[in-house]
């Protein structure tokens, strides 16, 4: 089941930007043009998180915040502020509401979902599964083990969390871009190059006791975890 983002935001083209951004990255989203609407649609249907601006019509996103932050079943709800104003004071002033992160305008959409992808995670550690089964293969996130056929896989910490994140897509090509931001972080100065290292390092652990190979490479775009590869 995909992530509900709900976008409120009173600038339109802002709004297609990032819907685009997120749909593109796995999310559904919905959308609140001012802050009424907003409390409506998320008593109707709560979402994953909330990306807020802070200056709506008829209720400010600051209100908004609060609101939430007091309904016991919306307390939990992760909110990213957005807005324009990046004044230390002004900052403090949205966490102090409540909010989990605060985003200044212009920002990297792939930062605002890196950022989002963090607070979704603090809010719902435990949402996941404990064990990730793709074909054969078997990751057990609370012990730490993974085997394929039963057989034990020893992987690297990097490795792991490469392994991890396929496993969360089945499927889905991610470009090394993507897996960088993804696996270690956006602020990370690691080269392009190293996805491919940890890749091939990867495929040779998987590879060892035979059966197929499971990492498809797609040439130009990237890879993914495919049993048709």
């Amino acid at each position: 089941m995909k992530p509900l983002v709900l976008i409120v935001e009173d600038e339109a083209p802002l709004v297609t930007l990032l819907r685009y951004n997120l749909e593109q990255e796995g999310f559904d989203v919905a959308e609140a043009g001012d802050g009424e609407e907003a409390l409506l649609r998320i008593a109707e249907t709560k979402p994953d998180a909330v990306l807020l601006d802070w200056m709506l019509p008829n209720v400010s996103g600051l209100e908004v915040c609060r609101q939430l932050r007091r309904s016991p079943s919306t307390r939990a709800v992760p909110i990213i502020m957005l807005t324009a104003r990046g004044e230390e004071p002004d900052r403090v002033r949205g966490l102090n509401s409540g909010a989990d992160d605060y985003v200044v305008k212009p920002f990297s959409p792939s930062e605002l979902i890196a950022r989002l992808r963090a607070v979704i995670r603090r809010a719902q550690p435990s949402a996941g599964e404990d064990v990730l089964c793709y074909t054969d293969l078997t990751m057990d996130l609370v012990a730490h083990r993974v085997t394929r056929s039963g057989a034990p896989i020893h992987l690297g910490p990097t490795e792991f969390r490469l392994l991890r994140h396929f496993l969360q897509y089945p499927g889905r090509v991610f470009s090394r871009e993507q897996l960088l931001d993804r696996v270690w972080g956006h602020d990370s100065e690691v080269e392009i190059r190293t996805v491919d290292v940890h890749i091939r390092r990867l495929r040779k652990a998987l590879n060892a006791n035979g059966g197929g190979d499971l990492l498809r490479t797609v040439r130009s775009v990237g890879y993914a975890l495919d049993s048709d590869g």
